[in-house]
């Protein structure tokens, strides 16, 4: 089934009024906290964290990632299978991926990966990321951005009926409204043990924030 273009037209609408368009400059949250604790960095969202890792590791890496970001995909593409294979499936550090779209295409992304199922969230996620140039661009394009979920198995059916879904839309909301909470005002993002890291970050870099405490 496919959506006629006034249903793309709401759906980005209603995205847009979600607070999924592009992050302003200066965060404009009142209450914005300069410095988060990790406490109230480790506070999951209403939709629940997706991670990977060790529970009890003791180097938390979090990174607020947009969909439509190509220093994301370049970090997942370059970095992060060295931080995986080092530290993740070592046991050293816990990683957990937030959501922080910018721009309505990735926020009907963002919307369509939290419809994965649990274990399928981090392949959607790289899909997404890898296949940037087939589905990013200023409009919405559903149908390639379609294209990419149905790599996982998701019927036209259940994506369809995922865009409207009011709960993850809200839920999403809401975790982007306390990324800017947190100083996040583009991605990728990083607080590894609390200590903030933003932008094109190396291998090397985010190596020297984990090594000290794991």
């Amino acid at each position: 089934m496919k959506l006629p273009a006034s249903g793309s037209i709401l759906i980005a609408a209603a995205i847009a009024l979600a607070g999924f368009g592009p992050a302003p400059v200066t965060p404009s949250t009142p209450d914005k906290v300069e410095t988060p604790t990790q406490e109230e960095l480790l506070r999951a969202g209403p939709l629940g964290d997706r991670a990977m890792g060790n529970a009890n590791a003791p180097v938390v890496l979090i990174e607020y990632a947009s969909l439509t970001c190509p220093h994301c995909r370049n970090f997942h593409a370059n970095v992060f299978p060295k931080v995986k294979s080092q530290y993740i499936d070592t046991g050293k550090v816990r990683y957990i991926v937030r959501e922080f779209p910018i721009g309505r295409s990735a926020g009907n992304a963002a919307i369509i990966n939290r419809c994965a199922p649990p274990d399928q969230y981090f392949a959607l996620l790289d899909a997404f990321l890898s296949r940037q140039d087939e589905w990013v661009s200023q409009e919405v394009r559903l149908d390639a951005i379609y294209g990419v979920a149905k790599s996982i198995g998701m019927s036209r059916e259940a994506f369809d009926k995922c865009l409207s879904n009011q709960a993850i839309i809200e839920g999403l909301t809401e975790v982007k409204q306390r990324g800017r909470q947190f100083g996040v005002v583009g991605t990728p993002t990083f607080f590894v043990n609390g200590r903030k890291a933003q932008g094109a970050i190396t291998f090397e870099e985010i190596k020297a924030l984990i090594e000290p405490q794991a």
